[in-house]
Protein backbone atom coordinates (compact mmCIF):
# COMPACT_ATOMS: atom_id res chain seq x y z
CA UNK A 1 0.00 0.00 0.00
CA UNK A 2 1.40 3.27 -1.28
CA UNK A 3 1.18 5.90 1.65
CA UNK A 4 1.39 10.19 1.20
CA UNK A 5 2.23 11.73 4.20
CA UNK A 6 2.87 15.36 2.63
CA UNK A 7 0.35 18.55 3.52
CA UNK A 8 1.65 19.60 -0.03
CA UNK A 9 -0.47 16.81 -2.21
CA UNK A 10 -3.33 18.77 -2.47
CA UNK A 11 -6.13 17.09 -3.89
CA UNK A 12 -8.29 18.75 -6.43
CA UNK A 13 -12.10 17.84 -7.72
CA UNK A 14 -12.53 17.44 -11.49
CA UNK A 15 -14.19 21.27 -12.23
CA UNK A 16 -11.50 22.88 -9.76
CA UNK A 17 -14.21 24.36 -7.28
CA UNK A 18 -13.17 22.09 -4.46
CA UNK A 19 -9.46 21.29 -2.89
CA UNK A 20 -7.98 19.24 0.49
CA UNK A 21 -5.22 18.88 1.82
CA UNK A 22 -4.95 15.49 3.67
CA UNK A 23 -2.97 14.79 6.58
CA UNK A 24 -2.19 11.44 4.76
CA UNK A 25 -3.41 10.03 1.11
CA UNK A 26 -3.13 6.26 0.89
CA UNK A 27 -3.73 4.26 -2.20
CA UNK A 28 -4.69 0.73 -0.46
CA UNK A 29 -5.08 -2.59 -3.14
CA UNK A 30 -6.85 -4.69 -0.76
CA UNK A 31 -9.86 -4.51 1.48
CA UNK A 32 -7.51 -5.68 4.48
CA UNK A 33 -4.95 -3.01 3.66
CA UNK A 34 -7.97 -0.39 3.87
CA UNK A 35 -9.09 -1.55 6.91
CA UNK A 36 -6.05 -1.26 8.54
CA UNK A 37 -5.79 2.46 7.49
CA UNK A 38 -9.25 2.95 9.11
CA UNK A 39 -8.65 1.61 12.23
CA UNK A 40 -5.33 3.19 12.41
CA UNK A 41 -6.91 6.61 11.81
CA UNK A 42 -9.22 6.42 14.31
CA UNK A 43 -6.74 5.22 16.87
CA UNK A 44 -5.14 8.31 16.05
CA UNK A 45 -8.51 10.53 16.02
CA UNK A 46 -8.28 11.49 12.29
CA UNK A 47 -11.17 11.65 9.93
CA UNK A 48 -11.34 9.35 6.86
CA UNK A 49 -12.60 10.17 3.07
CA UNK A 50 -12.81 8.36 -0.01
CA UNK A 51 -12.19 10.17 -3.24
CA UNK A 52 -12.76 9.23 -7.20
CA UNK A 53 -12.18 11.09 -9.60
CA UNK A 54 -13.84 13.93 -8.68
CA UNK A 55 -16.28 14.52 -10.48
CA UNK A 56 -18.56 15.65 -7.56
CA UNK A 57 -19.11 19.62 -7.40
CA UNK A 58 -19.32 19.43 -3.87
CA UNK A 59 -17.04 18.70 -0.80
CA UNK A 60 -17.91 15.46 -0.46
CA UNK A 61 -15.16 13.55 -0.31
CA UNK A 62 -13.01 17.00 1.46
CA UNK A 63 -11.03 15.66 4.48
CA UNK A 64 -8.13 17.00 6.59
CA UNK A 65 -7.17 13.61 8.06
CA UNK A 66 -6.86 10.74 5.90
CA UNK A 67 -8.03 10.26 2.10
CA UNK A 68 -8.43 7.30 0.92
CA UNK A 69 -7.64 7.32 -3.10
CA UNK A 70 -9.09 3.78 -4.33
CA UNK A 71 -7.32 3.82 -7.88
CA UNK A 72 -5.55 -0.34 -6.95
CA UNK A 73 -8.74 -1.12 -5.73
CA UNK A 74 -9.69 -1.78 -9.26
CA UNK A 75 -11.03 -4.71 -11.76
CA UNK A 76 -13.56 -6.67 -12.79
CA UNK A 77 -13.45 -9.76 -9.37
CA UNK A 78 -16.07 -12.12 -10.72
CA UNK A 79 -18.98 -12.96 -13.47
CA UNK A 80 -21.62 -14.78 -12.96
CA UNK A 81 -23.51 -15.06 -16.11
CA UNK A 82 -26.47 -17.50 -14.43
CA UNK A 83 -26.84 -15.06 -12.00
CA UNK A 84 -26.53 -11.94 -14.37
CA UNK A 85 -24.12 -9.85 -12.23
CA UNK A 86 -20.94 -8.67 -12.31
CA UNK A 87 -18.41 -8.32 -8.66
CA UNK A 88 -16.18 -5.08 -9.83
CA UNK A 89 -13.51 -3.12 -7.43
CA UNK A 90 -14.24 0.06 -6.04
CA UNK A 91 -12.16 2.55 -7.71
CA UNK A 92 -12.92 1.07 -11.49
CA UNK A 93 -13.85 3.89 -13.60
CA UNK A 94 -17.03 3.26 -15.10
CA UNK A 95 -15.50 3.47 -18.68
CA UNK A 96 -13.43 1.14 -17.99
CA UNK A 97 -16.61 -1.12 -16.50
CA UNK A 98 -18.76 -0.25 -19.53
CA UNK A 99 -15.13 -1.70 -21.95
CA UNK A 100 -15.01 -4.89 -19.37
CA UNK A 101 -18.99 -5.90 -19.74
CA UNK A 102 -18.47 -5.27 -23.98
CA UNK A 103 -15.77 -7.66 -24.25
CA UNK A 104 -17.99 -10.33 -22.67
CA UNK A 105 -21.14 -9.77 -24.65
CA UNK A 106 -22.71 -7.88 -20.89
CA UNK A 107 -24.13 -4.51 -20.40
CA UNK A 108 -25.64 -2.40 -17.47
CA UNK A 109 -29.74 -1.94 -18.20
CA UNK A 110 -28.77 2.06 -17.75
CA UNK A 111 -26.23 4.76 -17.24
CA UNK A 112 -25.43 8.62 -17.01
CA UNK A 113 -24.20 10.39 -19.49
CA UNK A 114 -20.52 10.77 -18.41
CA UNK A 115 -18.39 7.68 -17.26
CA UNK A 116 -15.26 9.16 -15.82
CA UNK A 117 -16.32 8.53 -12.61
CA UNK A 118 -15.76 5.23 -10.31
CA UNK A 119 -18.36 3.06 -9.55
CA UNK A 120 -17.93 3.66 -6.05
CA UNK A 121 -18.79 7.69 -6.50
CA UNK A 122 -21.32 7.11 -9.01
CA UNK A 123 -23.45 4.89 -6.83
CA UNK A 124 -22.64 7.00 -3.62
CA UNK A 125 -23.65 10.48 -5.14
CA UNK A 126 -27.05 9.05 -6.98
CA UNK A 127 -25.32 9.60 -10.23
CA UNK A 128 -28.26 8.59 -12.67
CA UNK A 129 -29.63 8.62 -16.42
CA UNK A 130 -32.99 8.44 -17.69
CA UNK A 131 -35.25 6.25 -18.16
CA UNK A 132 -38.74 5.25 -18.29
CA UNK A 133 -38.26 2.11 -16.56
CA UNK A 134 -34.88 1.53 -15.40
CA UNK A 135 -33.62 3.61 -13.05
CA UNK A 136 -30.25 5.26 -11.40
CA UNK A 137 -26.97 3.12 -11.41
CA UNK A 138 -26.80 2.14 -7.59
CA UNK A 139 -30.43 0.98 -8.18
CA UNK A 140 -28.72 -1.98 -10.02
CA UNK A 141 -26.38 -2.84 -7.17
CA UNK A 142 -27.09 -6.30 -5.81
CA UNK A 143 -24.36 -6.65 -3.39
CA UNK A 144 -21.73 -4.65 -1.66
CA UNK A 145 -18.29 -4.67 0.54
CA UNK A 146 -17.29 -1.79 2.53
CA UNK A 147 -15.36 -1.23 5.36
CA UNK A 148 -16.70 0.23 8.51
CA UNK A 149 -15.70 3.01 11.38
CA UNK A 150 -14.36 -0.46 13.77
CA UNK A 151 -12.28 -1.58 10.46
CA UNK A 152 -14.68 -4.19 10.02
CA UNK A 153 -15.62 -5.32 7.00
CA UNK A 154 -19.39 -6.12 6.26
CA UNK A 155 -20.81 -7.29 2.76
CA UNK A 156 -24.46 -6.73 2.47
CA UNK A 157 -26.94 -7.63 -0.19
CA UNK A 158 -30.85 -7.78 -0.40
CA UNK A 159 -30.72 -11.22 0.39
CA UNK A 160 -28.72 -11.47 3.57
CA UNK A 161 -30.30 -11.12 7.44
CA UNK A 162 -31.95 -8.41 8.50
CA UNK A 163 -29.34 -6.01 9.60
CA UNK A 164 -27.20 -6.46 6.36
CA UNK A 165 -30.59 -5.78 4.18
CA UNK A 166 -31.40 -2.86 6.29
CA UNK A 167 -27.31 -1.58 5.28
CA UNK A 168 -27.53 -2.58 1.74
CA UNK A 169 -30.60 -0.81 1.48
CA UNK A 170 -28.95 2.59 2.67
CA UNK A 171 -25.66 2.31 1.93
CA UNK A 172 -26.53 1.91 -2.46
CA UNK A 173 -26.79 6.43 -1.80
CA UNK A 174 -24.67 6.53 1.52
CA UNK A 175 -22.83 9.65 0.70
CA UNK A 176 -19.36 7.58 2.32
CA UNK A 177 -21.26 8.30 5.90
CA UNK A 178 -21.51 4.29 6.51
CA UNK A 179 -18.50 3.43 5.22
CA UNK A 180 -15.93 3.15 2.71
CA UNK A 181 -17.19 0.77 -0.34
CA UNK A 182 -14.08 -1.48 -1.39
CA UNK A 183 -16.33 -3.98 -3.90
CA UNK A 184 -19.70 -3.67 -5.33
CA UNK A 185 -22.08 -6.07 -7.51
CA UNK A 186 -24.05 -5.20 -9.91
CA UNK A 187 -27.43 -6.67 -11.78
CA UNK A 188 -26.42 -6.89 -15.61
CA UNK A 189 -28.03 -8.11 -18.60
CA UNK A 190 -26.73 -9.69 -22.28
CA UNK A 191 -25.47 -6.73 -24.32
CA UNK A 192 -28.40 -5.25 -26.29
CA UNK A 193 -28.53 -2.36 -28.91
CA UNK A 194 -29.73 0.98 -28.52
CA UNK A 195 -31.00 3.22 -31.84
CA UNK A 196 -30.77 6.99 -30.53
CA UNK A 197 -32.93 9.62 -32.26
CA UNK A 198 -31.77 12.93 -32.08
CA UNK A 199 -33.13 15.96 -32.86
CA UNK A 200 -33.93 19.63 -32.58
CA UNK A 201 -37.59 20.48 -31.30
CA UNK A 202 -39.30 23.79 -30.06
CA UNK A 203 -39.12 24.11 -26.31
CA UNK A 204 -43.33 24.46 -26.47
CA UNK A 205 -43.62 21.73 -28.19
CA UNK A 206 -40.91 19.67 -25.52
CA UNK A 207 -43.38 20.86 -22.99
CA UNK A 208 -46.99 20.30 -23.60
CA UNK A 209 -45.64 16.65 -25.51
CA UNK A 210 -43.50 15.55 -22.38
CA UNK A 211 -45.66 12.99 -20.54
CA UNK A 212 -46.20 11.74 -24.22
CA UNK A 213 -42.36 12.05 -25.15
CA UNK A 214 -41.69 9.77 -21.35
CA UNK A 215 -43.98 7.01 -21.64
CA UNK A 216 -43.16 6.40 -25.22
CA UNK A 217 -39.75 5.92 -25.30
CA UNK A 218 -37.22 3.86 -23.09
CA UNK A 219 -34.92 6.42 -22.66
CA UNK A 220 -35.79 10.53 -23.09
CA UNK A 221 -34.07 13.59 -22.17
CA UNK A 222 -33.86 17.13 -23.70
CA UNK A 223 -31.58 20.19 -23.55
CA UNK A 224 -33.02 23.53 -23.46
CA UNK A 225 -31.00 26.47 -24.46
CA UNK A 226 -31.23 29.55 -22.09
CA UNK A 227 -32.11 32.42 -24.14
CA UNK A 228 -33.83 30.94 -27.28
CA UNK A 229 -36.75 28.62 -27.54
CA UNK A 230 -34.53 26.12 -29.01
CA UNK A 231 -34.30 22.34 -27.83
CA UNK A 232 -32.23 19.13 -28.62
CA UNK A 233 -34.16 16.14 -27.81
CA UNK A 234 -33.09 12.60 -27.63
CA UNK A 235 -34.74 9.22 -27.57
CA UNK A 236 -33.24 5.75 -27.43
CA UNK A 237 -34.67 2.91 -27.34
CA UNK A 238 -33.86 -0.96 -27.57
CA UNK A 239 -33.22 -2.31 -31.14
CA UNK A 240 -33.50 -5.67 -32.99
CA UNK A 241 -30.44 -4.35 -35.17
CA UNK A 242 -28.37 -4.03 -37.03
CA UNK A 243 -26.11 -1.62 -35.29
CA UNK A 244 -25.31 1.44 -37.49
CA UNK A 245 -23.08 3.58 -35.34
CA UNK A 246 -22.14 7.17 -35.71
CA UNK A 247 -19.93 7.39 -39.22
CA UNK A 248 -16.75 8.22 -37.70
CA UNK A 249 -16.59 11.72 -39.16
CA UNK A 250 -20.07 12.93 -38.37
CA UNK A 251 -19.00 11.58 -34.50
CA UNK A 252 -15.91 14.00 -34.30
CA UNK A 253 -17.74 16.60 -36.08
CA UNK A 254 -21.05 16.48 -33.54
CA UNK A 255 -19.59 15.26 -30.64
CA UNK A 256 -15.74 16.80 -30.80
CA UNK A 257 -15.41 20.23 -33.11
CA UNK A 258 -18.96 21.18 -32.37
CA UNK A 259 -19.85 19.62 -28.62
CA UNK A 260 -16.61 20.46 -27.36
CA UNK A 261 -14.39 22.15 -29.65
CA UNK A 262 -16.30 25.34 -30.68
CA UNK A 263 -18.58 24.99 -27.18
CA UNK A 264 -15.54 25.45 -25.43
CA UNK A 265 -14.43 28.59 -27.57
CA UNK A 266 -18.09 29.80 -27.37
CA UNK A 267 -18.12 29.68 -23.55
CA UNK A 268 -14.82 31.39 -23.27
CA UNK A 269 -16.17 34.42 -25.89
CA UNK A 270 -19.34 34.51 -23.36
CA UNK A 271 -17.03 34.41 -19.88
CA UNK A 272 -14.74 37.47 -21.15
CA UNK A 273 -17.80 39.40 -22.70
CA UNK A 274 -21.23 38.04 -21.59
CA UNK A 275 -23.36 40.78 -23.81
CA UNK A 276 -22.37 38.09 -26.41
CA UNK A 277 -23.95 35.02 -24.99
CA UNK A 278 -27.84 35.16 -26.16
CA UNK A 279 -26.49 35.33 -29.70
CA UNK A 280 -24.33 32.66 -29.22
CA UNK A 281 -27.06 30.66 -27.40
CA UNK A 282 -28.88 31.38 -30.18
CA UNK A 283 -25.88 29.30 -32.94
CA UNK A 284 -25.45 27.01 -30.50
CA UNK A 285 -28.92 25.80 -30.26
CA UNK A 286 -28.88 25.39 -34.35
CA UNK A 287 -25.46 24.05 -34.47
CA UNK A 288 -26.26 19.93 -34.01
CA UNK A 289 -28.70 18.82 -36.83
CA UNK A 290 -31.04 15.46 -36.61
CA UNK A 291 -29.24 11.93 -36.74
CA UNK A 292 -30.07 8.52 -35.55
CA UNK A 293 -27.98 5.54 -35.17
CA UNK A 294 -27.95 2.37 -33.05
CA UNK A 295 -25.20 1.40 -31.24
CA UNK A 296 -24.73 -0.49 -27.89
CA UNK A 297 -25.78 0.91 -24.75
CA UNK A 298 -22.59 2.78 -23.55
CA UNK A 299 -21.95 4.35 -26.81
CA UNK A 300 -25.39 5.79 -26.85
CA UNK A 301 -25.66 6.45 -23.25
CA UNK A 302 -22.06 8.31 -22.96
CA UNK A 303 -20.60 11.45 -24.44
CA UNK A 304 -17.53 12.90 -23.83
CA UNK A 305 -17.53 15.83 -21.61
CA UNK A 306 -14.11 18.49 -22.00
CA UNK A 307 -15.83 21.81 -21.46
CA UNK A 308 -15.73 22.42 -17.76
CA UNK A 309 -17.96 23.82 -15.99
CA UNK A 310 -19.99 23.72 -12.55
CA UNK A 311 -23.22 22.31 -12.23
CA UNK A 312 -26.35 21.97 -10.08
CA UNK A 313 -29.23 19.74 -10.41
CA UNK A 314 -32.74 19.05 -8.73
CA UNK A 315 -34.87 15.78 -8.80
CA UNK A 316 -38.86 17.10 -8.75
CA UNK A 317 -41.68 15.42 -8.63
CA UNK A 318 -42.22 14.43 -12.25
CA UNK A 319 -45.64 16.14 -12.25
CA UNK A 320 -44.21 19.69 -10.95
CA UNK A 321 -41.61 19.57 -14.56
CA UNK A 322 -43.22 21.74 -16.43
CA UNK A 323 -44.35 24.30 -13.80
CA UNK A 324 -41.22 24.28 -12.99
CA UNK A 325 -39.04 24.70 -16.53
CA UNK A 326 -41.26 27.64 -17.46
CA UNK A 327 -40.65 29.35 -14.19
CA UNK A 328 -37.10 28.92 -14.94
CA UNK A 329 -37.43 30.03 -18.52
CA UNK A 330 -39.39 33.43 -17.20
CA UNK A 331 -36.05 33.60 -14.44
CA UNK A 332 -33.93 33.74 -17.25
CA UNK A 333 -36.09 36.22 -19.44
CA UNK A 334 -36.42 38.56 -17.28
CA UNK A 335 -33.22 39.16 -15.55
CA UNK A 336 -29.59 39.95 -16.63
CA UNK A 337 -28.37 36.20 -16.47
CA UNK A 338 -26.31 35.40 -19.33
CA UNK A 339 -26.06 31.11 -19.30
CA UNK A 340 -24.51 29.52 -22.03
CA UNK A 341 -24.90 26.16 -21.01
CA UNK A 342 -28.01 24.59 -21.84
CA UNK A 343 -30.50 23.59 -19.16
CA UNK A 344 -30.69 19.34 -18.76
CA UNK A 345 -33.67 17.42 -18.32
CA UNK A 346 -34.03 13.79 -17.01
CA UNK A 347 -36.34 11.23 -15.77
CA UNK A 348 -36.10 8.34 -13.35
CA UNK A 349 -38.78 5.80 -11.66
CA UNK A 350 -39.42 5.26 -8.08
CA UNK A 351 -37.13 3.51 -6.77
CA UNK A 352 -36.64 2.18 -3.06
CA UNK A 353 -33.13 3.30 -1.76
CA UNK A 354 -33.41 5.62 1.58
CA UNK A 355 -31.44 8.60 0.08
CA UNK A 356 -32.06 8.44 -3.71
CA UNK A 357 -33.58 11.59 -5.19
CA UNK A 358 -35.86 9.16 -6.68
CA UNK A 359 -36.39 7.43 -3.89
CA UNK A 360 -40.54 7.18 -3.74
CA UNK A 361 -41.74 9.06 -6.12
CA UNK A 362 -41.58 9.65 -9.99
CA UNK A 363 -38.80 12.09 -10.97
CA UNK A 364 -37.89 14.68 -13.39
CA UNK A 365 -34.10 15.92 -12.90
CA UNK A 366 -33.23 19.69 -13.73
CA UNK A 367 -29.53 20.69 -14.57
CA UNK A 368 -28.14 23.93 -14.43
CA UNK A 369 -24.64 24.57 -15.38
CA UNK A 370 -22.06 27.56 -15.78
CA UNK A 371 -18.74 27.57 -17.88
CA UNK A 372 -16.45 27.32 -14.96
CA UNK A 373 -14.75 30.44 -13.79
CA UNK A 374 -17.72 32.38 -14.57
CA UNK A 375 -19.59 34.06 -11.90
CA UNK A 376 -22.81 31.39 -10.84
CA UNK A 377 -23.88 31.51 -7.42
CA UNK A 378 -26.68 34.26 -8.52
CA UNK A 379 -27.67 31.84 -11.19
CA UNK A 380 -27.94 28.85 -9.10
CA UNK A 381 -29.52 30.36 -6.28
CA UNK A 382 -32.62 31.71 -8.13
CA UNK A 383 -32.85 28.58 -9.87
CA UNK A 384 -33.05 26.80 -6.49
CA UNK A 385 -35.61 29.05 -5.45
CA UNK A 386 -38.11 27.40 -8.51
CA UNK A 387 -36.63 23.94 -7.59
CA UNK A 388 -37.70 23.90 -3.42
CA UNK A 389 -40.65 25.71 -4.25
CA UNK A 390 -41.65 22.19 -5.88
CA UNK A 391 -40.45 20.10 -2.95
CA UNK A 392 -37.21 19.12 -5.00
CA UNK A 393 -34.14 17.61 -3.83
CA UNK A 394 -30.35 18.12 -4.68
CA UNK A 395 -28.21 15.74 -6.28
CA UNK A 396 -25.74 14.76 -3.57
CA UNK A 397 -22.56 15.48 -5.55
CA UNK A 398 -23.83 18.59 -6.71
CA UNK A 399 -24.18 22.73 -5.79
CA UNK A 400 -26.81 23.10 -3.69
CA UNK A 401 -27.51 25.08 -0.38
CA UNK A 402 -29.82 22.87 1.43
CA UNK A 403 -28.89 21.50 5.03
CA UNK A 404 -30.64 18.80 6.85
CA UNK A 405 -33.44 20.44 8.51
CA UNK A 406 -34.40 20.96 4.48
CA UNK A 407 -33.71 17.78 3.97
CA UNK A 408 -35.50 15.98 6.35
CA UNK A 409 -38.52 17.21 4.91
CA UNK A 410 -38.65 16.08 1.22
CA UNK A 411 -37.05 12.77 2.16
CA UNK A 412 -39.14 10.75 3.75
CA UNK A 413 -37.17 7.71 4.88
CA UNK A 414 -34.22 11.03 6.16
CA UNK A 415 -34.70 10.11 9.79
CA UNK A 416 -34.21 6.07 8.58
CA UNK A 417 -30.73 6.59 7.10
CA UNK A 418 -29.43 8.87 9.97
CA UNK A 419 -30.53 6.48 12.54
CA UNK A 420 -28.51 3.74 10.71
CA UNK A 421 -25.23 6.17 10.48
CA UNK A 422 -25.60 6.90 14.10
CA UNK A 423 -25.43 3.31 14.40
CA UNK A 424 -22.40 2.53 11.89
CA UNK A 425 -20.19 5.66 12.77
CA UNK A 426 -21.53 7.23 15.97
CA UNK A 427 -17.80 8.97 16.13
CA UNK A 428 -18.40 10.17 13.03
CA UNK A 429 -15.05 8.33 11.46
CA UNK A 430 -16.30 9.58 8.30
CA UNK A 431 -17.80 12.62 8.70
CA UNK A 432 -16.42 16.31 7.46
CA UNK A 433 -18.22 19.44 6.89
CA UNK A 434 -20.17 18.69 3.79
CA UNK A 435 -22.25 15.87 5.98
CA UNK A 436 -22.33 17.76 8.66
CA UNK A 437 -24.51 20.12 6.98
CA UNK A 438 -26.86 17.78 5.04
CA UNK A 439 -27.05 15.05 7.50
CA UNK A 440 -26.95 17.30 10.81
CA UNK A 441 -24.52 16.20 13.58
Amino acid sequence: MRTTNNRAATWRNWAGNVTAAPERTVFPSTTEALAEVVRRAAADGLRVKAAGTGHSFTAAAVTDGVLIRPERLAGVRRVDREAGTVTVGAGTPLKVLNAALAARGLSLTNMGDIMEQTVSGAVSTGTHGTGRDSASVAAQLTGLEMVLADGSVLRCSAEGGEEERDVFAAARVGLGALGVITELTFAVEPEFLLMAREEPMPFERVISEFDQLVTENEHFEFYWFPHTDNCNTKRNNRSAGPAAPLPRMRGWIDDELLSNGVFQAACALGRAVPATVPAVARVSSRALSARTYTDIPYKVFTSPRRVRFVEMEYALPRAALTTALRELKALVERSGFRVSFPVEVRTAPADDIPLSTAGGRETAYVAVHMYRGTPHQAYFSAVERIMTAHAGRPHWGKLHSRDAEYLAGVYPRFTEFTALRDRLDPDRVFGNPYLRRVLGD
